[in-house]
């Protein structure tokens, strides 16, 4: 499959997958809706596709705990996401806490912090 086509497929995963946690069809009371997919990743063959999950809040519990319930409710998404896509096979779903806008984060203080500490000397 061309890397033109695997991307298109990964921004409509993305898409259908945002769409159900922002309107609150996965009824799971651990998924809370301030979540949101980062990115995806598609295997080469369409089979199996790994969603990073990231959080508006920096409360690592309310991620984990989404992060869990989407993954026990992982067969109704993929069930509602096969209807989006139109697709012969429908890749299988495994959700993963997205951390990198933290460690972002941090990396950016460290680097404030010694920009500050030569400023000063």
């Amino acid at each position: 499959m061309s890397e033109y086509s695997q991307k298109r497929i990964e921004s409509k995963l993305s898409e259908a997958i945002s769409t159900l946690i922002v309107t609150g069809e996965v009824k799971n009371p651990l998924v809370s809706t301030l979540c949101s997919v980062s990115r995806v990743e598609l295997s080469q063959d369409n089979a199996y596709a790994t969603v990073f999950i990231s959080s508006v809040l920096d409360d690592e519990k309310i991620l984990k705990n989404s992060v869990a319930g989407l993954q026990k409710a992982s067969g109704f998404i993929q069930k509602r996401v096969g209807a989006f896509l139109k697709t012969r096979n429908t890749p299988v779903l495994n959700f993963k806490a997205d951390i990198s806008l933290k460690e972002g984060q941090k990396i950016n203080a460290l680097i404030d912090s010694l920009v500050e500490d030569g400023q000063e000397r």
